[in-house]
């Protein structure tokens, strides 16, 4: 087989303007890098741009190749709707931007030929489809119409997505000589019994005809086996793979050579695993499991959701998304999910999981949206699944294939389109995913409990979301009355750096609630609530950068309220993934990590309560039975307690002190006490209840560590009353800078330690406590430029 790529030498024609381009590329980055429109994502340039997606476009190229007894011309991705012509004559048309697409040009190339992809304004796509059907989309949601094409949907809106809903070919562009025969179907299933891996490999030619492969498997220490195609073979001396925290991610490279005559005329490598993955929904005394199991291991999942890199997806390079992987190992991620909102991602964002160790719960391409009536569209998504699974089933990091993303949650089971849910998803999409890739554990929806309808977001059974926090407006602590049995999405939208915000805004826009801003913030009412958060616990901030502050440590404090919470009811609960890990564009949203890859608190927080070993402390105060200090305390009484959990996710028993003090405003301690516990491997050890008799709420706090062979593996504090009614004292922070250490002094209690920097630093912790003492966090990245700190009593104290 050979391949002949098509990727350069194109040109783009987008109403009057025309520009040479290679591919992959989109229209607005055409537009963009030619100077047409300015930053997309600065200002309001979003409405500004609208009209070039008005207009039709078209992909055109001229190439030297008569082809051979049989070509293939093969896009590997196109957005989405297009007409494809060759010399002259139609060849295709596509609508699905998450499928391949092939076309038979045999006998159509000549010594010079001229390829043209015509596009129709994806505007004009969106109108007709939603006077066939009219698809509801809420407010902040896509496009009107957008929903009935099998287009990635955030790209036309979503509630920390813009409307930006570009057009091109978005990835490579080949042709296939087959005049010798290529490799088609490549299927790897692996068997899993007493100790022993069996492998098999089943191998075909593209055209279906017969043919001769030779296999081999090099193993991670170096040593080949042979095997044969669709024939069991036992591996010997099996190197298993495991996700991050429970063992080595080891990978075997599978090499398949497609032979005629003895010689090899095709060739294709796959990087595998030896695991055995399941998702166990079993019976127990709560009502039903839902955790992974790999090779025997129950897991407790840690991470977040991922979302698309870029409302330009040419953007989303290998590069880019190793450095974002390498964040989630930063925060001790062990599992992502992948949002069906967005695009099956590229092969090398599981090719990273695969290597560093990050289950990947997958939904297909579909999320908060009723079924269109179009049998076409329908096929198209099991097309798509189908042909998606093909090319991802064989990775080690593959956990979970889900469905979609909250259809169950969001239809009717009365009309319609709960008769087309049932259809697509609980009859005809399962038999696709057994078909295609049933070693891997599936799952109808995300959140579901028992399918059809019933209950779909139990917390006694499956997996949950939960938006009561943010989307009903319920306090923080809301997550302590719930035991979800896999918590999979929940979240607190927070602004990004204050560089980041200068990066969409001009200096009048700087206000949070400035027009840019708000049209930066997706959600209705977004940055009111993110304010109505801001003042259930804090003072009102006095500018954008105490307000900025102040959004990351309440949506820092409410996502670790959840991930505590679960790790401390670990095997009744058994995940933590919150809503989101990263960001499309530069905006206000849920991300702990901005578009410029910038750390929220909650990325620094997150360090730290998935940590192997962490310390988990849930309190009650003044606020965990009254909502405001007009209550009378005679009929809304409260206590003043700690319960404290000491969580081991590591392979060995660790033995340490566990200590904790209520201290005064000033760091001094007033009772301490000292207990040494165990903590045997994968467990949590739950502390006695500790009452603090009432004590001084406004000027009395609790701090708790946990120390082992000498060394604080993890520590923390925690007020009796919100944060705005505490009497801080001065800490009088002050900063050392040395080599690539800074080190913070206090010499009072500091809560929320932030260390800014004039340049972009990543540093080993940021937002942290101090007890009257002093902490030094390493420099990982960038340069110590005009170093400062602050706490809460700076912002107290104005």
């Amino acid at each position: 087989m050979n391949k002949i790529q098509l990727n350069d030498g194109w040109k783009l024609k987008s109403g009057p303007h025309e520009f040479a381009t290679d591919v992959p590329s989109s229209v607005y980055s055409v537009l963009t890098e030619n100077g047409v429109i300015d930053d997309l994502y600065f200002g309001d340039n979003e409405l500004r741009v609208i009209d070039h997606m008005k207009e039709q476009c078209v992909y055109s190229r001229k190439f030297s190749s008569r082809g051979s007894s049989r070509t293939l011309l093969c896009f590997d991705g196109i957005d989405t709707v297009s007409k494809i012509t060759l010399n002259g004559k139609r060849i295709g048309e596509t609508c699905n931007m998450h499928r391949k697409y092939e076309f038979d040009v045999t006998g159509l190339l000549q010594d010079e030929n001229e390829l043209l992809v015509e596009f129709p304004p994806i505007y004009r796509v969106f109108e007709e489809k939603y006077k066939e059907e009219a698809i509801y989309t809420e407010p902040s949601g896509p496009l009107a119409g957008a929903k009935n094409i099998r287009k990635s949907f955030c790209m036309s809106g979503w509630d920390w997505a813009p409307r930006l809903a570009d057009m091109g070919i978005w990835k490579e562009v080949y042709l296939l000589d087959l005049s010798t025969p290529a490799i088609g179907d490549l299927e790897i299933r692996q068997k899993h019994a007493d100790g022993k891996v069996f492998l098999a490999v089943n191998a075909s030619v593209k055209d279906g005809a017969a043919a001769t492969f030779a296999m081999e498997l090099l193993a991670p220490d170096g040593t080949v086996q042979r095997l044969e195609n669709d024939r069991e073979t036992q591996i010997r001396h099996p190197m298993l793979w495991w996700p991050r925290g429970y063992g080595e991610q080891h990978l075997y490279t599978l090499t398949v050579r497609l032979l005629e005559d003895g010689k090899t005329v095709d060739t294709a490598v796959k990087k595998i695993g030896l695991r055995k993955m399941e998702l166990v929904r079993e019976p127990d005394a709560y009502g039903e499991s839902y955790y992974h199991r790999v090779n025997g291991q129950p897991i407790f999942a840690m991470g977040a959701c991922y979302v698309a890199e870029d409302i330009l997806f040419t953007k989303i390079t290998r590069e880019r998304t190793e450095k974002l992987l390498n964040d989630c190992l930063f925060a001790n991620y062990n599992t992502l999910r992948v949002w069906g909102g967005g695009h099956y991602p590229h092969d090398f964002f599981y090719e990273l999981c695969d290597e560093k160790g990050i289950l990947v719960f997958e939904d297909m391409m579909y999320a908060c949206s009723n079924i269109p009536a179009n049998r076409e569209t329908q096929e198209e998504f099991l097309l798509e699944v189908e042909e998606n699974l093909k090319r991802i089933r064989h990775h080690a990091c593959l956990a979970v294939i889900c469905g979609n993303n909250e259809m169950e949650l969001w239809t009717h089971p009365d009309d319609i389109y709960g008769e087309r849910y049932l259809d697509l998803f609980e009859n005809r999409l399962p038999k696709v995913v057994k078909s295609t890739a049933g070693e891997i554990p599936f799952v109808t929806s995300s959140p579901t409990s028992k399918g059809g309808f019933q209950n779909p977001n139990d917390d006694d059974c499956g997996d949950q979301h939960c938006w009561d926090v943010w989307a009903k407006g319920k306090s923080i602590y809301e997550y302590r009355k719930h035991f979800f049995r896999y918590l999979s999405e929940y979240g607190l939208s927070a602004f990004p750096d204050e560089k980041t915000v200068k990066a969409f805004t001009a200096p009048e826009d700087r206000n949070a609630f400035s027009r840019v801003m708000e049209l930066h913030q997706r959600c209705v009412n977004g940055n009111k609530t993110i304010l109505s958060y801001i003042v259930d616990r804090y003072r009102v901030p006095c500018n954008l950068s105490d307000f900025i502050y102040l959004s990351q440590l309440v949506q820092a404090e409410a996502v670790e309220c959840g991930a505590d919470h679960q790790r401390a009811n670990r095997g009744r609960c058994m995940g933590a993934l919150y809503w989101q890990l990263n960001d499309i564009w530069p905006c206000i949203s849920f991300s702990g990590i901005d578009y410029f890859g910038r750390y929220k608190a909650v990325q620094y927080f997150a360090k730290r309560f998935f940590a192997p070993i962490s310390v988990i402390c849930e309190e009650t105060g003044e606020f965990t039975t009254r909502e405001s200090v007009i209550q009378q305390n005679e009929l809304y009484d409260y206590t003043t307690t700690a319960q404290l959990f000491v969580s081991n996710e590591t392979d060995e028993p660790v033995t340490g002190q566990l200590c904790r003090a209520l201290r005064n405003a000033a760091g001094e301690i007033l009772q301490e006490s000292r207990d040494t516990v165990t903590v045997p491997s994968r467990s949590v050890y739950k502390a006695g209840l500790q009452d603090f008799h009432k004590t001084d709420v406004n000027r009395h706090y609790i701090s708790y560590s946990f120390t082992v062979g000498g060394e604080v593996v993890a520590s923390g504090t925690k007020l009796f009353t919100a944060p705005k009614y505490f009497c801080f004292t001065d800490p009088q922070l002050t900063v050392s800078v040395k080599g690539d250490t800074i080190t913070v002094f206090a010499n009072a209690f500091a809560k929320s330690v932030q260390i800014l920097s004039d340049s972009d630093m990543v540093l080993s912790d940021n937002f942290f406590d101090l007890n009257a003492d002093n902490k030094t966090v390493k420099i990982l990245s960038g340069k110590a430029e005009n170093v400062a700190v602050k706490s809460l009593y700076d912002l107290q104290n104005q």
